[in-house]
């Protein structure tokens, strides 16, 4: 599979809500960084497959899943590199506040799988949507 290919698998799994699908299109070993507040518990680190449904599973639950509004603008594949420009749009669960992202994903590849995901977003505004 060429690196697009597996970016739109990765994304399309994704927007079916099949997390376990969404894992295993990712390599064993990973660097994924999601920058944000340690008071948000999906935000960080992340260096494991077994971690990729956890994290999503728990992104889920402080979010109103049937009000995401995920707007992909543009997939670059250069190499083994894709980068997703878009926008997200989410409702924080617990403070019922909408919150818009523009965001860039960084994604790399390598022998078919995922090795490499960090999100690019405003911060500052997720932090305010979950600040009470």
């Amino acid at each position: 599979m060429t690196t697009r290919d597996v970016a739109e698998k990765f994304f399309r799994l994704l927007a079916g809500g099949d997390l376990d699908k969404v894992a295993a299109v990712f390599a064993d070993d990973i660097d994924w960084y999601v920058p944000g507040s340690a008071s948000l518990p999906w935000t960080g680190a992340r260096t494991k497959r077994s971690e990729v449904a956890d994290c999503f599973r728990t992104l889920g639950t402080h979010i109103v899943p049937e009000k995401n509004v995920d707007d992909i603008e543009a997939l670059l594949v250069d190499g083994d590199h894709a980068v997703m420009l878009g926008r997200f749009t989410r409702v924080a669960r617990g403070t019922g506040r909408t919150y818009i992202t523009p965001v860039a994903m960084h994604l790399q590849v390598a022998d078919g799988e995922i090795v490499k995901l960090h999100l690019y977003e405003d911060t500052l505004a997720v932090a305010e949507a979950y600040a009470e």
